[in-house]
């Protein structure tokens, strides 16, 4: 791993039994020492909110948060933990957010992790403008593995313009999600669409909160700088509730990955 920075894991399911992540204190706590030994200093804990998990509230992500912390420091596992959430996109989130029964990243105001439906896109100006009234950056989750996504990659750059941070998970770059996710995620970080890289972890055997070969592969795509800058230095700033600062990296020679998606480059 890079010598002086640690992995920040902005997405990771590791609260137990409050949805389809971590299903015990055990699980968790195997996840934390895995993803310790791995090379993590922090994790947002990002349980499901809205859609099919409307019954989470934000009340109970917090206090799940802290004692998981207390259990972690009761056990020595050097890991920092804070509260946030994987937030269905819905009617009526913006209210949510700002009376906080849903949770913005690291509990901090100013960073929402959005998720779309698995198998469509649809358009995300209006709540990408109702967040920046609010002062709020939306961080779109694994639109790597997203259908409709996938079917016209190009409205990833769309959406950056809009003020977009793009969230790839770690197990896509692997393939662990397939060819076609690892073949997006790897022309996002060529095309320098790729802000932040996580691992939507959901347990210990499975989806593991792993992310040190993700990394290795993104120093082998776009070099040890930038993929420092999407596993520690951008996460650490939604930690920190600071502004991303967002500079479309220098793209890699194109290759057949561009050609890929050559197609959809109009739409």
């Amino acid at each position: 791993m890079n010598a002086c920075e640690a992995f920040v894991d902005i997405h990771c399911h590791l609260l137990p039994g409050i949805d389809d992540g971590s299903q015990s204190w055990e699980q968790s706590l195997e996840m934390a020492e895995m993803a310790v030994g791995d090379g993590t200093a922090t994790i947002v804990t990002t349980p499901h909110q809205l859609g099919n998990y409307g019954h989470n509230h934000g009340r109970q992500i917090r206090a799940k948060t802290a004692e998981l912390q207390q259990q972690l420091d009761g056990k020595q596992i050097a890991l920092r933990v804070l509260p946030g959430a994987d937030v269905r996109i819905e009617e009526g989130m913006i209210d949510k957010l700002g009376s906080g029964e849903v949770l913005t990243l690291a509990d901090r105001g100013r960073h929402v992790l959005l998720e779309l439906p698995h198998e469509l896109f649809f358009s995300m100006d209006d709540v990408l403008a109702q967040l920046r009234r609010a002062n709020m950056v939306g961080i779109l989750s694994h639109p790597e593995r997203n259908q409709g996504l996938l079917k016209q990659p190009r409205i990833v750059e769309s959406l950056i313009n809009h003020g977009c941070l793009m969230q790839v998970t770690c197990g896509s770059l692997m393939g662990t999600f397939g060819p076609a996710s690892q073949q997006m995620a790897e022309w996002m970080l060529g095309e320098g669409f790729v802000h932040f890289l996580a691992t939507d972890a959901h347990g210990p055997n499975a989806r593991r909160p792993l992310m040190q070969r993700a990394f290795e592969r993104a120093v082998r795509l776009v070099g040890e700088d930038i993929a420092t800058d999407l596993c520690c230095r951008n996460p650490a700033a939604v930690v920190a509730g600071e502004d991303v600062s967002i500079v479309r990296y220098k793209p890699k020679p194109r290759g057949f990955l561009a050609g890929l998606f050559k197609r959809n480059r109009a739409a």
